[in-house]
């Protein structure tokens, strides 16, 4: 076991369709792309022996917090993937069996999907590999609680795509500050195997002894 998982983010149509692209502003061709290349990646983390997560979201206004709906209204907003709706299928890819789906109800991060980051302890995760959409939405939010928990981040970055952002930014961005490995999955070494979270605690510190002098370049983070 790698220690890896791939974890394929909101891969459903309401978010991967070119309507969906249309609408957002963003380039259909792009989107497709993007979508397509993380159902191939599916196709091969299977045949490497890695497991598959899958994360759907649900937007239906029963699930949604107040801030979500006042800004739905403010910016005259449809909910998306709604529940039962074609909207709310896997885009081109479909979970298979014993591939768990954690569901987030109006929410951008995976580990506000009830058992995500259980089942991760449990399975004795170290990195979280990613795919899917939006890298500056969903996929970042997830991201960035995973470095914070203490899990490697990877990257896919031609297995997603931005909605608001430009890409260099964003892709940037999680390398700086959750350290995410950028990569492609053409990567040889993308399933290389980990540092187990024990290793890892058994290395020594590369912190100096003594206390760290606070200078006015010190940033948190």
């Amino acid at each position: 076991m790698s220690g890896s998982v791939l974890v394929v983010v909101d891969l459903q149509n309401d978010f991967c369709d070119a309507s969906a692209a249309a609408r957002h502003g963003s380039d259909p061709q792009v989107v497709a792309d993007a979508a397509g290349a993380a159902a191939g990646v599916v196709e091969q983390a299977r045949a490497a022996g890695v497991e598959v997560v899958f994360v759907r979201f649900l937007g239906d206004v029963e699930h949604q917090g107040p801030s979500w709906r006042r800004r739905d209204r403010a910016r005259r907003k449809r909910p998306k993937c709604l529940t039962g709706s074609r909207g709310a299928e896997f885009h081109g890819v479909v979970p298979a069996a014993g591939e768990r789906v954690f569901t987030k109800y109006a929410c951008f991060d995976a580990f506000l999907a009830e058992g995500f980051e259980r089942y991760l302890r449990e399975r004795g995760v170290v990195r979280l590999v990613f795919a899917g959409v939006f890298t500056d939405v969903c996929v970042d939010a997830t991201a960035r609680t995973a470095f914070q928990k203490g899990f490697e981040v990877s990257v896919l970055t031609d297995c997603t795509t931005p909605l608001h952002l430009p890409e260099p930014v964003i892709l940037t961005f999680m390398e700086r500050v959750y350290g995410a490995r950028l990569t492609t999955r053409a990567d040889p070494e993308l399933w290389a195997a980990c540092p187990s979270t024990e290793e890892e605690s058994s290395r020594p510190s590369m912190r100096p002894a003594g206390p760290v002098p606070v200078t006015s370049e010190s940033t948190p983070g």
